[in-house]
């Protein structure tokens, strides 16, 4: 089978098409064969050796597919042979062919396309984590969300008004803004990109407070980072949450004195382990997204498709952060 490899740490343009073994079904594991993989920006650290975990060389970057069942392992009762499938795989989803816990795979519901189906679990799973677990987000309160026009952003925009909260947006460009308007955001902020200086970083502050309102954010969502991060930080309401999800801007340093002023929490999202340690939670979180999902209350936004040759260009796309929504790498038809 082909795969895009990693066979060195760096960017995208280090990635080549290669031939593997055909996967065989270990107990509990299906064989899924590929037909369209999500790209997320932890495939941009992934193979720079700047994520969480560094997998073993060679590997296929891609963690989220959908795809079809071609073999089915011992003891896997769930799924059958035929069967459309989608999960997240944390990496080596740029492949044909993929040996899978069968525990990770979800039915891909009729009439979802497969792209659609790659793109939704791991944004909109981060984001009702975060939202509800991390955040404690309420209806008629007030979420703020930096980066807002990417996959988790969007995610965030989306189920942030299904629970009833007044959503901000902010992001970098007015074609975000309108992306962000459709996806259903109350108001949208238009900042300039990082770095800042003092001045730059108190007029931002000052934005962010005119547009969250008098109370401040009671829940403010970033998976962006960087100098974003305290002039964000500066808008939060008394007793707010502040919820770290990424760093494509850099890893910022907080002052902690503005946590003691509002009397806020700076909270850490990371679904992956929440996933793995309470998987009940997490089953619990995933059907509630299918459920919004049927309802139309949330919708993954694919806005470009790439060629398997080319999934590399969709990382590099990633890394340059001038993804809308979600990119996905269509591997087979």
């Amino acid at each position: 089978m082909r795969a895009l490899l990693s066979k060195a740490p760096g960017g995208p343009e280090t990635l080549v098409i290669d031939d593997l073994p055909d996967p065989v079904a270990g107990k509990g594991q299906v064989i899924v064969a590929v037909k369209a993989c999500a790209i997320n920006y932890p495939d941009v650290l992934i193979i720079e050796d700047k994520y969480q975990f560094r997998p073993e060389r060679p590997f296929a970057p891609g963690g989220e597919i959908s795809g079809v069942v071609e073999s089915v392992g011992e003891g896997v009762t769930t799924l059958a042979v035929g069967d459309r499938v989608l999960g997240t795989i944390g990496n080596g989803g740029l492949v044909e062919k993929v040996a899978v816990d069968a525990s990770r795979l979800y039915p891909l519901p009729d009439g979802r396309s497969f792209e659609d189906g790659s793109a939704l679990l791991l944004t909109y799973a981060t984001t009702i984590h975060a939202l509800l677990d991390r955040g404690h987000l309420k209806e008629g309160q007030t979420l703020l969300v930096l980066g807002a026009a990417g996959g988790v952003g969007l995610a965030a925009v989306e189920l942030g008004k299904a629970f009833g909260a007044r959503v901000v947006a902010a992001v970098s460009s007015e074609e975000k803004a309108a992306a962000c308007r459709d996806a259903g955001a109350d108001e949208t902020i238009i900042y300039g990109r990082a770095p800042f200086d003092k001045d730059q970083s108190k007029a931002l502050a000052e934005q962010f407070k005119a547009a969250v309102g008098p109370n401040g954010a009671d829940v403010i969502y970033d998976p962006v980072g960087g100098d974003y991060a305290e002039p964000a930080l500066r808008s939060i309401a008394w007793e707010g949450r502040y919820l770290v999800v990424g760093f494509p801007a850099g890893i910022p340093r907080l002052p902690l004195n503005l946590t003691l002023l509002k009397s806020c929490d700076v909270c850490g999202v990371f679904w992956g382990a929440f996933a793995a340690r309470d998987p009940k939670a997490n089953q619990a979180h995933v059907d509630r997204l299918f459920r919004l999902w049927k309802d139309g209350q949330i919708a993954p936004r694919v806005t470009e498709t790439f060629s398997f040759a080319d999934g590399g260009q969709a990382i590099a796309k990633m890394a340059a952060r001038g993804a809308i929504g979600k990119l996905v790498v269509r591997v087979a038809d």
